[in-house]
């Protein structure tokens, strides 16, 4: 089939039109009408990645994260994200990436977060017109938790060695919760405002902390590669969509930056 048949396919779940102003959502790299095969997911489109699509033979990836969330000055390629801009296109390899319509598409990105999280019943915490669909989600634990037992289950669910609580009492029942996934610390006052008990997202600004404790909410913070879950869930997107008429595997490359020691 060609790449756009898969294109089609992507929009229709998370059509372009629910993308946040000046997100650069969609077609990244490479022909549309080329015939693909083998197709990989990712949270981003990382030097390792690449590689990794090179050796498997991918033509086509489909990623969450934009390719050039810093436009390229120049094509040097001895610097290595140019480097891999130029081994993408050598190998006839597509880029597709789903941001933000992702993450507010009925189904995608932050359905995937509470799903996982247990909140039951989620609606959008930021909500479109037709209130299907909208950035974050809200909704209720089948029981009240204390903050630090939640903390702990959403570090096990992520895999990750530790994660950042905002609260004055780890003590402190909650039982409904906001979650937004990737850098949500601007809507905080949103999930308070929604009547949350605490709120789940990603890359809290100090001083946002500062304010967030002086209101007496609750966020915690497990990284914003919390939205690598998207990769397991997009191969089944394309699984579902196509069957065994493409081969859809999801990158074995973690590409979280951070590491704790």
């Amino acid at each position: 089939m060609i790449a756009q048949e898969l294109i089609d396919k992507i929009e229709a779940f998370a059509p372009k039109s629910l993308a946040e102003e000046g997100d650069p959502t969609g077609l990244q790299i490479g022909n549309p009408r080329q015939n693909i095969y083998r197709v990989m997911t990712t949270l981003d489109v990382r030097p390792d990645v690449v590689k990794e699509a090179i050796d498997r033979q991918i033509d086509f990836i489909w990623a969450h994260h934009e390719v050039m969330f810093f436009p390229a000055k120049n094509l040097d390629l001895s610097n290595p994200q140019n480097q891999m801009y130029a081994d993408l296109i050598q190998h006839n390899i597509v880029v597709y990436a789903s941001h933000t319509n992702l993450d507010s598409a009925q189904g995608g990105m932050n359905d995937w977060l509470a799903q996982v999280l247990g909140i039951e019943n989620p609606v959008p915490l930021i909500p479109n017109e037709d209130s299907q669909t909208g950035l974050g989600r809200i909704g209720y634990l089948n029981e009240p938790v204390s903050v630090e037992e939640f903390a702990r289950r959403i570090r096990e669910i992520f895999n990750v060695k530790t994660l950042r609580v905002i609260a004055n009492d780890l003590t402190k029942p909650i039982q409904k919760i906001a979650v937004l996934g990737g850098d949500g610390g601007h809507w905080w006052r949103n999930a308070q405002q929604a009547g949350a008990d605490a709120y789940v997202t990603a890359d809290i600004y100090y001083h946002v902390g500062h304010d967030i404790l002086a209101s007496d909410f609750i966020v915690i913070d497990p990284d914003h590669h919390m939205e690598a879950i998207a990769n397991d869930k997009m191969v089944d997107k394309v699984q579902l969509w196509f069957g065994d008429e493409l081969k859809v595997i999801s990158t074995s490359v973690n590409t979280d930056p951070y590491q704790y020691i």
